[in-house]
């Protein structure tokens, strides 16, 4: 038994019994689950340090907002940013990046301009920039992907011009399992005068992020997805670009001063962070990124490739699924959208729900994506640390049992 068979007694949750069989848990993409570690980090808090932070001075707010602003820190060291004054916390991606859209880019996006996004995104990634276009009249244009799905750089170089803004991309695809070549699209970026945003949501839980090393402006990613209490999420700006973008929402903690006719605003993170924070949530995510550092980035990385390297082959074998994405182990994520002939995919993930394996079905919200692979919806299975390859056996036994069961190839 390895060490990472070993993990899963982490999370109290995998112990239960899903439909009487035992869970194999691979909707990772969507949500993770929790160890105990951090469970007991948010207990802990809750039934201790509970009080709201940087407007008390009694005992337990001062240590409310030291646990917060230290959380802030960790976050930093973890993806390398310059500065902790550029870790700012959001609800997740989905709220980092409609920020970004809001600000910088009502500042800096007006009738002519564009914004070039790849056709792989989430909607998270895509709905603010298509909807910011529509408000100031710039042009929405799409980079294309490659026969194997991944991002083209062929046709970045001709999507992005001079004219171009804002590139916004995804640093790995939560459909096709792909990661995009994010420090090439930065430089070329930059060469055309435009600002990089990237959503990391399926790239920072997965293996090491350095955002000075990628040379993106933005970086958004959710907690949820590495570990941590959901309702929280980060979002990396550099500092200067920061300084200079309007506030995102008003109220408490994002002031300097106020008078009855005027504001001065805080300085960055607080200006962006309005209203009491997600205090737990942020002291949950540094305890996730706290876990993830014991185990090593690298070597979740190297884990979740060798049950790729094993589940992968086994999928492409079976003639009745069909994989979308690469069909090179080496070059996916723990990500694996596939079909069955014949099934709708909810079809699919109910069928396999029986056997204990939980797995998304939909359009993972990417339907431009799914419009271009010429189908509505996906079935995928996504995996993390706590899987092993006894969870790849039983996904692989669950589909062939699947296509017993709906007599699919048989007459």
């Amino acid at each position: 038994m390895s060490k990472w068979d070993n993990i899963r007694s982490d999370f109290p949750i995998l112990e239960q019994r899903v439909n009487g069989e035992r869970l194999a848990y691979l909707d990772n993409a969507a949500t993770t689950q929790r160890p105990t570690p951090v469970l007991n980090d948010l207990m802990h808090f809750y039934q201790h340090d509970n009080a709201n932070v940087h407007r008390g001075v009694h005992t337990l707010a001062v240590r409310a907002t030291t646990q917060y602003e230290e959380a802030r820190k960790v976050v930093q060291h973890f993806i390398n940013a310059a500065d902790a004054r550029e870790i700012i916390f959001t609800r997740g991606a989905t709220e980092g990046l409609n920020l970004v859209a809001a600000t910088y880019g009502r500042q800096h996006v007006h009738a002519g301009d564009e914004i070039v996004v790849s056709i792989a995104e989430h909607h998270s990634n895509l709905v603010p920039w298509q909807q910011l276009a529509i408000a100031t009249g710039a042009s929405l244009k799409y980079i294309g992907l490659t026969a194997a799905g991944s991002l083209d750089l062929n046709s970045a170089e001709k999507q992005i011009t001079d004219r171009t803004k804002i590139v916004a991309v995804t640093h790995a695809s939560n459909v096709l399992g792909t990661k995009t070549p994010l420090k090439k699209l930065a430089v070329l970026a930059h060469q055309h005068g435009a600002i990089i945003v990237a959503d990391g949501a399926q790239a920072v839980p997965h293996f090491a992020v350095d955002v000075q090393q990628l040379g993106v402006d933005f970086y958004a990613f959710s907690g949820h997805k590495m570990m941590s209490g959901m309702g929280i999420g980060v979002l990396y700006g550099r500092y200067d670009l920061l300084q200079a973008m309007p506030p995102y929402q008003f109220g408490g903690e994002m002031i300097s001063t106020v008078s009855q006719q005027a504001t001065t605003f805080a300085e960055p993170p607080h200006k962006f962070e309005a209203g009491t924070p997600n205090v737990a949530g942020a002291i949950s995510l540094a305890s996730a990124m706290n876990y993830l550092q014991q185990l090593g980035m690298v070597n979740v990385e190297r884990h979740e490739q060798e049950l790729v390297e094993t589940a992968l082959p086994r999928l492409l074998a079976e003639d009745y699924v069909t994989v979308y994405g690469p069909h090179d182990p080496v070059k996916h994520t723990g990500v694996i959208s596939f079909n069955i002939t014949g099934l709708h995919p909810h079809d699919v993930a109910t069928a396999l729900d029986m056997e204990g394996v939980a797995i998304r079905a939909g359009h993972h919200c990417a339907e431009p994506l799914m419009d271009q692979l010429g189908v509505t919806a996906t079935a995928r299975a996504s995996f993390y640390v706590y899987n092993s390859q006894q969870d790849v056996d039983q996904l692989i036994d669950a589909i062939r049992e699947t296509k017993e069961f709906f007599h699919i190839g048989t007459i």
